[in-house]
């Protein structure tokens, strides 16, 4: 059994580590199986040298194939060429593709022209806003998937309500809830976590806050509220913040004040770990520092206007405040009054969910 594994960017790298630590322990106990790792380039970084890959333990790609910084027109065109060029050259019997980005969908279009059994990680999650490029990215994968594997329930109610499963005269889709792959991550990486240089803070004293996503960062309104009442909050909580260089190139252009927050360079998955676990307050616009935050018992203030974890909103151990100033404001007073994961419910499967997605793979028909 040949696995073809399609990966864009660091989150996907971290979340198919838990499966590719599957998939060697599976092999380990005499299983035929085996693993062949393409790296697309999407979000190529200098933080994914061979250093990230030895301190993550996750195999190193097979392929690299360099294709970042384009349009979506011509990044997607070319990886499709590209991966049709490797999944016809090594013949896999799966191509595995996580999550939503434009490496997902590639992998997607060369699985089904090419009439290679798809496998989608983390299939069903909705935002239900179209203008969202992942939005359209994971609606079109999950509708030529073979098996769609869905982080949690709510996923699979969104499914049946667009029509899943399809069946076709050669294909029957199966949909399963195995849990969440990042869980699986998050129990694995807090025991390697590491402290970032430097940092002096007190734990559980510090908010940790990351603003990245376009709709905020691209948006001068948007982001001139959000920063203000982070400033703001900044007074009475030190507000720890870990910033890429073009969203701080933003914040400069737009003469934003940032004096308040704690600002610090861009850091490595094993330091975010250790950032998280010992933090008081998660804000983000992350749609994986949602879960993360409540993986590891905290409370998140989401600066977003939708989220694809209505579960964490519904449980109040996270609330929606868009980029709304007063809401922020207020999210934060009334912050003690969120729930945290450690006193709910496990809602994101029991930790095995990389275990039960190669056993699926092994025993499908």
């Amino acid at each position: 059994m040949k696995i073809l594994t399609i990966l864009g960017a660091r989150p996907q790298f971290i979340k198919a580590g838990s499966v590719s630590r599957e998939i060697q322990r599976q092999k380990n106990e005499g299983k035929n199986v085996k693993e062949l790792i393409v790296h697309t380039g999407q979000h190529y970084d200098t933080n994914m040298s061979d250093i990230f890959f030895e301190e993550m333990k996750i195999p190193k790609p097979d392929y690299f194939l360099g294709i970042g910084g384009k349009s979506h027109g011509a990044m997607t065109g070319q990886m499709i060429e590209k991966i049709e060029e490797v999944a016809t050259n090594e013949k896999p019997d799966w191509i595995m593709v996580y999550g939503d980005t434009n490496s997902t969908l590639a992998g997607a279009i060369v699985a089904s022209k090419l009439h290679i059994k798809l496998a989608h990680v983390e299939a069903g999650l909705r935002s239900y806003n179209m203008k969202m490029p992942e939005e359209v990215n994971r609606i079109l994968t999950d509708r030529v998937s073979d098996i769609l594997f869905c982080p949690t329930k709510t996923a699979v109610e969104n499914l049946k309500k667009e029509g899943f499963p399809f069946t076709t005269t050669n294909k029957q889709q199966l949909i399963t809830n195995v849990g969440d792959v990042m869980q699986d991550g998050a129990i694995f990486y807090k025991q390697c976590s590491q402290k970032p240089t430097n940092f002096n803070l007190k734990s559980s004293s510090y908010i940790l806050c990351t603003i990245h996503r376009a709709e905020n960062t691209d948006n001068p309104e948007r982001l001139k509220n959000i920063f203000e009442a982070l400033n703001q909050i900044a007074e009475k909580t030190p507000i720890v913040i870990p910033l890429h260089p073009r969203t701080k190139k933003i914040l400069e252009s737009l003469k934003l004040n940032i004096q308040n927050l704690t600002v610090i360079e861009p850091i490595g998955y094993i330091e975010m770990v250790w950032l998280i676990d010992n933090c008081k307050l998660v804000m983000t616009d992350s749609g994986g520092l949602q879960k993360e935050a409540y993986f590891f018992g905290k409370p998140c203030i989401t600066m977003r206007d939708e989220t694809e974890w209505i579960e964490l909103t519904e449980a109040k151990v996270n609330i929606l405040v868009g980029a709304n100033k007063e809401k922020i404001l207020n999210a934060y007073n009334n912050s003690t009054s969120l729930n945290t994961g450690n006193e709910l419910l496990n809602l994101y499967g029991d930790g095995k969910a990389s275990k039960k997605i190669i056993e699926e793979i092994l025993h499908y028909e």
